[in-house]
């Protein structure tokens, strides 16, 4: 899949909602960045930690849709495990994840998030389950 379809596939779902656009994709990593802004803050308006992890399993599954046939197969999130480094209150955060293993049944993906300065915000360990339909 090209950006372009991938970020069409993902636009009426939460994915579009949270304003998550993928902005690079290879075989074994794959990015999206996600503004922070009112839907993705937390009342204090800083980055709510649910929101990152939903950037982390967004990009996890992602890469491994794009690495499975979705005629024979669907991905789901089966375990997202995350820790929370900084806060952020403006500008947009960057995932980058990189597939650790590619596995039959299963794919995990470690996934960093930094914000527009590289700062680092959190790290983020996703295992998607590979089903057959």
């Amino acid at each position: 899949m090209t950006l372009a379809e991938i970020n069409g596939f993902c636009k009426n779902s939460l994915v579009g909602h949270l304003n998550i656009e993928f902005t690079k994709v290879t075989p074994t990593t794959i990015q999206a960045k996600m503004p922070v802004h009112i839907p993705t803050q937390q009342p204090m308006g800083y980055l709510h930690g649910g929101a990152s992890l939903a950037l982390a399993e967004t990009v996890g599954s992602a890469g491994s849709y794009i690495l499975i046939d979705p005629s024979k197969q669907d991905v789901f999130g089966m375990q997202v495990s995350g820790n929370h480094i900084s806060p952020v209150k403006e500008g947009y955060v960057l995932a980058t994840a990189t597939l650790l293993h590619k596995g039959k049944k299963t794919h995990v993906w470690d996934v960093v998030i930094r914000d527009g300065t590289d700062k680092l915000i959190s790290v983020v360990r996703v295992t998607i389950a590979i089903v057959e339909k």
